[in-house]
């Protein structure tokens, strides 16, 4: 009895690693590339194991006996992982937004890292704020609202039914949208600082002509923009965490 059925849970298996390990790969927290790929895949070997008794009665019988449909599926597992990762993803493009209209601001355009949860270079300010950001996560336990998320993700899109294609577009231009207008309202206090700002060095160029301006622009510039930049931190972190939440809570209740 046993050995007869091992074929058919060994596929579901599969199956729900293929969605769930997609998810993983580039959920926020968990997808990190600072994270080693080994221990992303053993958290989502585990994570199937945990939730395939939950989610094996949402796949179609007989699909050991079905080749080309069991195939099939799988590439609709991985569409919608790969989907469902990205759009989670798409959480943290709001805080490089943020980041790169403060350090414009700021002065510190040009002050370039290597931004670990991204793998490439970003300006200093929004590395600073995407790993704020990722450490957040997991102190305000948000990660267990992805995981949530993830098991929800198989009420939400049934397997086995076809892919909304249409509603992956519209979800991923709105959550992009969403975004970039989070990211403008945070970084806010900065654009009405920069703007005060130059505003008071090009009043002050025309009363002193031969005053170079420059060289005491930049140096205030920064200061100022850091003390500001400290006084509002906790205040746009937690506006941002709840554009986040709001996100992973859009997945646990479909």
């Amino acid at each position: 009895m046993v050995v007869r059925l091992l074929p058919e849970a060994a596929l579901l298996y599969m199956l729900a690693f293929a969605r769930l390990g997609a998810m993983v790969m580039l959920v926020p927290g968990f997808g990190e590339t600072s994270v080693p790929v080994r221990i992303r895949l053993v958290f989502a070997l585990f994570l199937t194991l945990a939730l395939q008794p939950l989610v094996a009665k949402t796949y179609p019988a007989g699909l050991s006996k079905n080749f080309l449909g069991a195939l099939t599926l799988l590439g609709g597992e991985l569409a919608i992982g790969l989907f469902i990762g990205m759009t989670t993803r798409l959480l943290l493009a709001g805080v490089q937004v943020a980041g790169a209209n403060i350090a414009t601001q700021l002065g510190l355009g040009f002050a370039m890292t290597v931004d670990p949860t991204q793998g490439q270079q970003g300006v200093i300010v929004g590395n600073f704020l995407s790993m704020t950001t990722v450490t957040l996560i997991f102190v305000m336990d948000l990660h267990h609202l992805a995981i949530a998320g993830m098991s929800s993700s198989f009420t939400l899109f049934p397997p086995g039914e076809w892919i909304p294609s249409g509603d992956f577009a519209a979800a991923a231009v709105k959550l992009v949208g969403e975004s970039f207008m989070v990211g403008v309202q945070i970084s806010a206090p900065f654009l009405a600082f920069g703007l005060v700002f130059n505003l008071g060095l090009g009043m002050l160029q025309k009363m002193m002509p031969q005053f170079q301006i420059y060289f005491a622009a930049m140096p205030l510039s920064i200061g100022l923009g850091l003390l500001l930049f400290g006084f509002v931190l906790a205040a746009i972190l937690g506006w941002y965490m709840d554009h986040v939440r709001d996100g992973f809570l859009r997945l646990v209740a479909g």
